[in-house]
């Protein structure tokens, strides 16, 4: 687990810009709008699902612009789950590593 690595202080995200390039998904929960997952996207060539949170700073309109600037993303390989979603996030991550990692395994 990174912890933050928001887009505010973009020397974090850089620093450990070599364990999340080696992840089979990655997992990015931030509140404001979200913009951390658009960056992080355009940083790794896998999965990176957004999980927007009902807290935070920027709270406001009960987390809907989070939601919704989260589903509005330059990078291709960003996909949304629902306000508050970690276990259904991390789950999906789970997923996606196990069928890698069963890949890698095949000759």
């Amino acid at each position: 687990m990174i912890q933050d690595v928001g887009v505010a202080g973009p020397h974090r995200l850089t620093a450990n810009l070599a364990a999340l390039r080696s992840a089979d998904a990655v997992v990015v929960v931030a509140g404001m709008e979200g913009r951390c997952r658009g960056v992080v996207g355009g940083h790794v060539a896998c999965p990176v699902i957004a999980v927007p949170t009902s807290v935070g700073y920027g709270a406001s309109f009960l987390a809907w612009p989070r939601c919704w600037g989260c589903s509005n993303s330059c990078a291709a390989n960003v996909t949304v789950v629902n306000i508050d979603a970690g276990f259904k996030g991390g789950y999906v991550a789970g997923l996606i590593a196990r069928n890698a990692a069963r890949g890698r395994q095949r000759p």
